[in-house]
């Protein structure tokens, strides 16, 4: 399994969609409206429908599929390397919540007790969730981790629309986290965030998508979490890449991600 670039122990990073973070496309970002543009009018025939934890899991993309040089590794959710107990990370902001909650889904008991951050707030939690790390060898720094994850009726559309709507008011926020279980003893943990939009083409058989890059900047190092969120009929794939200090996140592997998003489109329409 890739290991991400090494990181202080005190800063906490989500692995899989912890490590995107998720999230993580929306036609060049800025150019497709979140009800999915000229993407959702070419998938109208065939109704896209809802997986069962399985077939979700069955969906995510696999090394023959991706070529020779690629190592894919499905990971149980929300085991990363602040552990299945980590707790959730709160942002300070209430607004932001959902950006969190999209890119570090919780695991457990913490996601069978999590609320919408607002009245009007759509919950991030799936009812299904698949999440895989990616690396290729010629280029360790590009290691991918990424999530399938699986909504009911158009929560995934309206979720996604609701995060396109964070990137003014969530610039830069907060948030506090509670230690891993063999570190209770460091107390909670707050992290200061920066999120920006990148540009980043729709691929094929995605409804909708968005990129963007969130940091954590916690004890004077800056982590920089580089994400691509596509909405793909009932579900969000979300890939993302690591930045370290001065080091770039680098975009997420178009290859992989136009891959998995046809290899989910497919599953749906079976």
């Amino acid at each position: 399994m890739p290991h991400p670039a090494p990181r202080p122990s005190s800063t906490r990073l989500r692995a899989p969609l912890r490590a995107a973070a998720v999230l993580l496309v929306l036609g060049a970002a800025g150019c497709a409206d979140p009800a999915g543009g000229s993407a959702d009018r070419a998938a109208a025939g065939a109704p896209a429908r809802e997986l069962t934890a399985a077939e979700l899991r069955a969906a995510a993309v696999t090394e023959a599929e991706l070529g020779p040089g690629f190592t894919v590794t499905v990971i149980a959710p929300g085991h990363g390397e602040t552990g299945p107990d980590g707790g959730r990370e709160t942002a300070d902001r209430p607004v932001c919540q959902p950006l969190l909650d999209a890119v570090a889904p919780a695991a457990g008991p913490a996601r069978a007790g999590r609320a919408s951050a607002s009245p009007t707030s759509v919950s991030a939690v799936p009812y299904a969730e698949t999440d895989l790390s990616v690396a290729r060898a010629a280029d360790p720094a590009g290691s991918l981790y990424g999530g399938l994850l699986g909504y009911r009726g158009d929560r995934a559309a309206r979720l996604q629309a609701e995060l396109e709507g964070l990137f003014a008011p969530c610039a830069e926020f907060a948030s506090t986290a509670p230690p891993p279980p063999a570190e209770r003893s460091r107390g909670v943990t707050r992290t200061g965030h920066r999120l920006s939009r990148n540009d980043t083409p729709t691929p094929e058989g995605a409804d909708a998508a968005t990129g963007f890059t969130l940091t954590n900047e916690s004890g004077g190092v800056v982590l920089a979490q580089r994400a691509v969120l596509a909405r793909v009929g009932p579900a969000l794939v979300v890939f993302s890449t690591v930045g370290v200090g001065a080091e770039p996140a680098p975009a997420p592997d178009e290859r992989v991600v136009r891959r998995q998003v046809a290899k989910l489109r497919a599953a749906q329409k079976s």
